[in-house]
C-alpha cells in the first residue's frame, strides 16, 4: 500500500477529530483537563460518544480467530448481536462440521462497598438492554489486541482480549488501572453449547455438573460435546449459582428474518479480589492450562500479533484469519463467521492473501492442499480434503488463474516447476471433453450449462433454480479458458515442448476470434452470456474479468471502452455493482427474509473482489497516470475499516447510497482483491 494512501488526509483530520472529541467527553464527564498523546492513538479507535450510542455501536463487530477453524466474535460492546457471535466458537467434528458456540459471552461486574456495576450488555425483548454495562466504557482500541477501557466511578478497568493461536482457547486480560478501595471482580459466563446456526433454550437435559480443575472448573452441558475449561491465573472462588436468562434476542438474526431468541445457561460465577496496577487473566479453552504460565501466554500471543496501524495493515490481519490448517492440510475459508472452504473463492483469494503480502510459503502451503482436490476431481474420486464445490464449471480455470500468478508475483520458472503439470493436467481434461458442464466446440469456446444450476460465483438460487441463470457462453468462463491456453503454451515453451505449446496456441487463436464475434456489442461492452438466440446484453461486472487478465482477445480501445462502461454504470465507493441500474431487474438493497435476500445477492448489489479487476484493468490502460483515480478509489474501502466487521470488509454492500455494508462480516476474495491491488500499485510507488 502505498504511503500516499495509508497516511491520508482522512487519517490527518481523524487525529484532529480524536483530540477535540476526546477534550470535550473526558471534561465533561471528569470536570479536569486532560493531556493526550497523539502518537498513542490507535488507527482503529473508538470514544465514549460512539460506544455509548448502541444504534451506532452495535453494527460494529470483531472478529478473532485461531487459524484453527475457531473463532471470537462479538461487537465492539460486547452485546452479542448474531447468533453466530461468541467468546468461544469451536468445531467439534465428533458431532457435525459445523462449529459451535460454546462460551457465548462472560459479564464482568465491579464490587465496591457493596455497589454491584454490571458491565454486561444483553437485548432482551421490546428494545430493552440490560445490564447496559455500555454505559461505563469509555474507550476501545484495537492495535495488537481488542483492548476496553471501562470506568465505574473512582474505578478504571481495563479488559483485552487474545484468541491463542492454534489452540481452541480466548484469554482476556483484566487490569485495574485505578481504584481508591478494595475492589472485587465477579466473572459470570454465559453458556451455550450448540451450533452456531442454531439457538438454544431452557432444557431439562442440560448437564449442570462440573469438576474443579486448577484456579477453576470444568463443564459440559451436554453428552458428545468436549469439556469446557475457565480458569484465572489468581485464585478465585467459585460461586454455583445455576440459572438460565430466557429471552436473550440477537437482531441482526431478527433483521434478517431467523429465529433469534435463545435462553442461555448460567452456571455460576468466578469472584476474586483486584488490586491497582494488577492483572488477572480469564481463559476459557477445551483443555486445561497451567495457570501459572497464563502471564506468559497472553505476553507472548500479544507479541506475536501485529498492528492494526493502517488500512495496509488491517487488511493483512484480515487476510491471516482466512487461513486455516486442519489434520495436516492448509485450508482457505471463504468467510467468517459461517462460511467454509470453497474452491472458488480459494482460487481467487489466494494470490491476494499470501503472494500480496510476501507470504510465499503460505501460497504453497495452500495450494498444495488444493492441488489434492484437483487431482481427485480430475480423476473422479472422491474429494479427499475439506474443499467443497469442486465440479462448478469455472473452478479449474481459476485454479490455473491462481498459479499464472504466482508466475507473475515469483518466479515463471519455479511456477513451471512446481505446476506445469497440474496446469497441463488441467488444460486436457477440458480439451477431451471430461468436465461435466464444459464441452469445448469448435469455435475454440466452452460452453456451460447454468440453467439448472449456479454455472458461477453468481450462484443464488430460489426454490432450486439460479436467479441469473448464466448459461451457454459464459464471458469470463470463456476469457480464462483463453488465458488459460496462452499461459498454458507459456509453461510448455518453458519446458522445451513447443509442439504441445503450439496446439495450444491454435486452439487460442480460434477461441479469440469466436470471443470477440460473440460478446462484444455495438455499445461498447461484452455480453454477460450468450446462448443460441438467449443473450444477456445487462450490463454486469463479469466483463471486468476479461479486461484484466494478463491474456485477452481484447485490444487496448475494447479494454477502455469496457473500463468505461463500467465506471459509469457499475462504480460505486464500495466496489462494482453485480449489475447496472438501468436494468429492469435491478435490485439493490440486501434485507429481508432469506428469499427476498436470494432475489437481490447478485441484482445490483455491490462486491469489492470485482473492484479488483477492476482497478487492474484501469492501471494496464492508463499505467502511472491511473494510479490517483486508484487511490481515490481506494478511500471508499478504507473508512470501512471503522464498520461492519471492524479492521475487515464485509461480503458485500447495498448497491444504492449509503451502501450499508451486508452478509458476512468478513469476506476472503474483498480483503484479497484490494491487497493485490496494492502489490501491483507496489510496482509504481517505492516504499
Amino acid at each position: 500500500m502505498s504511503k500516499k494512501i495509508a497516511y491520508s488526509l482522512k487519517e490527518r483530520k481523524k487525529v484532529c477529530n480524536f483530540v477535540l472529541g476526546q477534550r470535550k467527553s473526558l471534561q465533561e464527564s471528569e470536570k479536569k483537563p486532560i493531556q493526550y498523546d497523539i502518537k498513542k492513538m490507535s488507527y482503529l479507535q473508538f470514544e465514549k460518544t460512539l460506544l455509548t450510542n448502541l444504534q451506532e455501536a452495535l453494527p460494529k463487530e470483531i472478529l478473532r480467530t485461531n487459524r484453527s477453524g475457531a473463532y471470537s466474535s462479538s461487537s465492539i460492546v460486547d452485546c452479542n448481536t448474531r447468533k453466530y457471535h461468541g467468546l468461544l466458537v469451536v468445531p467439534v467434528p465428533e458431532i457435525d462440521d459445523k462449529n459451535h458456540v460454546l462460551l457465548s459471552s462472560l459479564d464482568e461486574t465491579v464490587i465496591q462497598h457493596g455497589a454491584e456495576f454490571n458491565l454486561g450488555l444483553h437485548k432482551y425483548g421490546g428494545d430493552v438492554f440490560s445490564p447496559n454495562g455500555h454505559k461505563y466504557i469509555r474507550e476501545f482500541t484495537w492495535d495488537k489486541v481488542p483492548t476496553t477501557l471501562y470506568r465505574v466511578g473512582g474505578v478504571i478497568l481495563k479488559k483485552e482480549k487474545v484468541f491463542q493461536h492454534f489452540h481452541n482457547r480466548v484469554l482476556i486480560r483484566y487490569t485495574l488501572v485505578d481504584a481508591h478501595s478494595v475492589t472485587t471482580l465477579r466473572l459470570r459466563p454465559f453458556l451455550a453449547f450448540r451450533a452456531a446456526n442454531q439457538l438454544t433454550h431452557e432444557n431439562a437435559a442440560a448437564n449442570r455438573n462440573y469438576e474443579e480443575v486448577d484456579n477453576g472448573i470444568k463443564t459440559c452441558m451436554y453428552d458428545g460435546y468436549p469439556d469446557l475449561y475457565m480458569q484465572t491465573n489468581k485464585k478465585a472462588e467459585y460461586i454455583f449459582e445455576p440459572n438460565w436468562y430466557k429471552g436473550i434476542e440477537y437482531p441482526k438474526d431478527q433483521e434478517l428474518g431467523y429465529d433469534y431468541i435463545e435462553d442461555l445457561y448460567v452456571p455460576g460465577y468466578f469472584e476474586f479480589n483486584i488490586k491497582k496496577g494488577e492483572s488477572v487473566i480469564f481463559a476459557a479453552g477445551l483443555e486445561e492450562i497451567n495457570t501459572r504460565s497464563l502471564k506468559k501466554t497472553f505476553d507472548e500471543e500479544v507479541e506475536v500479533h501485529t498492528s492494526r496501524d493502517s488500512f495496509h495493515q488491517c487488511l493483512i490481519n484480515a487476510a491471516h484469519q482466512f487461513h486455516n490448517k486442519k489434520k495436516g492440510e492448509h485450508y482457505i475459508l471463504a468467510g467468517y463467521p459461517w462460511f467454509k472452504a470453497r474452491a472458488r473463492d480459494t482460487f481467487v483469494s489466494l494470490p491476494g492473501l499470501t503472494l500480496a503480502n510476501d507470504e510465499t510459503e503460505r501460497y504453497i502451503s495452500a495450494m498444495k492442499t488444493a492441488e489434492k482436490a484437483i487431482s481427485d476431481f480430475i480423476a473422479g474420486k472422491p474429494i479427499s480434503v475439506k474443499i467443497y464445490e469442486m465440479d462448478a464449471p469455472d473452478i479449474l480455470l481459476w485454479a490455473v488463474w491462481c498459479i499464472q500468478q504466482y508466475a507473475r508475483m515469483v518466479d515463471m520458472n519455479d511456477a513451471v516447476k512446481r505446476y506445469g503439470k497440474l496446469v497441463e493436467k488441467i488444460v486436457n481434461y477440458i480439451r477431451q471433453g471430461k468436465h461435466p458442464n464444459l464441452a469445448l466446440h469448435e469455435n475454440g469456446l466452452l460452453y456451460t450449462n447454468g440453467q439448472e444450476h449456479p454455472a458461477t460465483w453468481m450462484n443464488s438460487t430460489i426454490n432450486g433454480r439460479p436467479v441469473v441463470p448464466r448459461t451457454g457462453y459464459i464471458v469470463e468462463i470463456c476469457a480464462l479458458w483463453y488465458n488459460a491456453l496462452i499461459f498454458a503454451a507459456q509453461m510448455l515453451e518453458s519446458s522445451n515442448k513447443q509442439k504441445e505449446a503450439d496446439e495450444l496456441k491454435d486452439i487460442a487463436t480460434e477461441c479469440g476470434k469466436s470471443f470477440r464475434s460473440t460478446f462484444i456489442n455495438d455499445y461498447g461492452y461484452l455480453m454477460d452470456y450468450v446462448d443460441g438466440f438467449n443473450i444477456s446484453w445487462e450490463v454486469r461486472p463479469n466483463m471486468l474479468i476479461a479486461t484484466s487478465l494478463e491474456n485477452t482477445p481484447l485490444t487496448q480501445a475494447e479494454r477502455k471502452s469496457v473500463f468505461d462502461i463500467c465506471t459509469k454504470e457499475l462504480r460505486t465507493p464500495k466496489g462494482i455493482r453485480s449489475l447496472s441500474p438501468k436494468s429492469g431487474a435491478y435490485n439493490p438493497i440486501y434485507q429481508g427474509g432469506q428469499q427476498e435476500r436470494d432475489a437481490a445477492y447478485h441484482q445490483g448489489t455491490v462486491w469489492p473482489f470485482m473492484l479488483g479487476f477492476y482497478l487492474e484493468t484501469c492501471m494496464k490502460i492508463y499505467k502511472r497516470s491511473g494510479l490517483s483515480f486508484v487511490d481515490r478509489c481506494l478511500i471508499g474501502l478504507e473508512e470501512e475499516m471503522y464498520y461492519h466487521g471492524i479492521g475487515t470488509l464485509p461480503e458485500l454492500f447495498d448497491g444504492n447510497p449509503p451502501f450499508h455494508g451486508r452478509g458476512a462480516l468478513s469476506f476472503a476474495m474483498n480483503v484479497a482483491a484490494i491487497l493485490r491491488v496494492n502489490k501491483l500499485l507496489s510496482k509504481f510507488y517505492n516504499y
